[in-house]
């Protein structure tokens, strides 16, 4: 029996394993399915049915996703043995998110800088800086290292219970597994270049 031409399509895009390595990224990112769906606009159940193979994501969904978890396409389709790594990403490629999709007033929102890149050394940010009162920061850790540039503006930076300031020009480095957080100054907030790197082993 001849297979229909959508029957093909299906065959070939089913061969990537989409689904398994959607599952394998998300649980790598420790996101859980209700918070993804939140920041792509797909229901939970549909995101399953994806990770379990019962679906072929279209391409603008797919692409929906790698954007947020800052991947690119060939994360799903490409294989980069052997292939330098050079990745460049137009601005109006990216897309603006806000620190967490279950936050009504984000101290902050961010755009992936290298997002189609893959298996990379650190993670770069364009990050925006909402004006905020000191009593309203909720500092926060992860692993690794964070660097600082300010673009524009002034933002306001809490380490260790201490507040420092820096402005358009300043940077600063620290170790991001200690408390830390973030507040915009009056009058505009700030725009920063973020990077985040992992710990080193």
């Amino acid at each position: 029996m001849t297979e229909t031409s959508a029957q093909t399509i299906e065959r070939v895009l089913s061969s990537y394993e989409i689904g398994p390595k959607l599952r394998r990224l998300r649980l790598r990112k420790k996101v859980a399915l209700v918070d993804l769906g939140k920041h792509t606009g797909l229901s939970a159940s549909l995101l399953s049915q994806l990770e379990n193979g019962k679906m072929i994501p279209t391409l603008q969904t797919l692409a929906r996703i790698a954007m947020v978890f800052d991947v690119g396409l060939e994360h799903f389709f490409g294989d980069r043995r052997g292939q330098r790594l050079f990745s460049v990403v137009r601005k109006d490629e990216r897309i603006r998110f806000p620190e967490r999709p279950d936050v009504s007033n984000p101290a902050f929102f961010f755009e992936c800088l290298a997002f189609s890149a893959q298996e990379k050394a650190l993670q770069a940010y364009l990050a925006e800086f909402v004006v905020r009162d000191e009593r309203e920061v909720t500092p926060h850790f992860h692993e690794g290292s964070e660097f600082i540039y300010v673009i524009e503006g002034a933002l306001a930076i809490l380490f260790q219970g201490e507040e420092h300031v820096l402005r358009d020009g300043d940077s600063v480095y620290f170790d991001a597994s200690e408390p830390h957080g973030y507040r915009g100054l009056p009058r505009d907030g700030a725009r920063a270049v973020v990077i985040t790197s992992p710990p080193r082993i």
